[in-house]
């Protein structure tokens, strides 16, 4: 049977999930997990992520068309989602590649349900693992915000759903952010306290820091501000180097980036204002 995921966003009240159950067993469908929150003690909101099968015959505009009609009466938001075709992602990146070659690997062992189509870069480094994985690789300039965001958006505007950006150690522009439109996620390092600028672990290393981390979230106008898919943190001590934090801190950023990106290919995050629901 093939599949699809609902993600639904409305306020709380009682019968919802009796209301979408019914829809789907209305529809020859067969629930295959359903997950939701309730914040009843703060605001009254419903979130649900449903992933169900359904009949060859079932033509994907009649399924669309009557979740679309149960959200006008739930007064609720409700995004139908397949599986298929895989949303097409751009890779960014700058000189370091730790997490670039991560993605690619895990895309290629079937891991990350998303097609990389372009890989942009404004270092070389990125190029050999794009020409291993068969990626093209479009080089940016070290220069010049405008060019370089001009350059991603006549590569990567119309050929991509969303964007990663995989240690691209340049702040994008509100302009590039409202051009292009869709998701981007981000990673970086995330320290406590939080140290920003140059040298970051040398910072940590210098204030002696017990835990060290990595923070994957979306892209907003305000500068790392975005809200927060999946963050990872790691103990450290005193015997731990400069050099050992680094390593420590690329294992954390490889990880909280592969997972954000599984969970939003996999559907699995519902954005609501400034933070989101993770479904696992």
């Amino acid at each position: 049977m093939p599949t699809a995921v609902v993600l639904v966003e409305c306020p709380d009240q009682r019968g919802l999930i009796a209301r979408v159950s019914a829809l789907v067993s209305s529809l020859g469908g067969n629930i295959l997990q359903m997950d939701q929150h309730s914040t009843a003690h703060e605001g009254g909101l419903f979130f649900m992520r449903l992933e169900f099968g359904y009949p060859d015959s079932l033509e994907r505009e009649r399924l669309e068309s009557d979740f679309a009609g149960l959200a006008r009466e739930l007064k609720a938001m409700v995004s139908v989602r397949h599986p298929a075709p895989r949303p097409r992602c751009g890779i960014l990146v700058s000189s370091h590649t730790h997490c670039l070659s991560d993605l690619l690997y895990r895309h290629a062992s079937g891991e990350l349900a998303m097609d990389p189509v372009v890989i942009l870069g404004n270092h070389a480094e990125g190029r050999r693992w794009a020409d291993l994985y068969g990626i093209p690789f479009v080089p940016l300039p070290r220069e010049g915000r405008e060019d370089s965001e001009a350059a991603i958006l006549e590569r990567a505007g119309a050929a991509t759903d969303f964007l990663i950006l995989a240690r691209y150690m340049r702040i994008l522009s509100p302009a590039f952010l409202e051009a292009y439109g869709r998701d981007i996620i981000n990673i970086h390092h995330s320290f406590l306290p939080s140290f920003k600028g140059a040298q970051p672990y040398q910072q940590a290393y210098d204030r002696g820091v017990k835990v060290i981390g990595a923070t994957a979230h979306f892209v907003t106008g305000e500068l790392d501000e975005g809200p927060i898919i999946e963050q990872m943190v790691q103990r450290v001590s005193h015997r731990d180097d400069v050099e050992a934090l680094k390593r420590k801190g690329r294992d954390l950023e490889r990880m909280a980036l592969s997972n954000a990106v599984r969970a939003y290919t996999t559907h699995r995050v519902i954005r609501h204002r400034n933070r989101t629901i993770v479904f696992e």
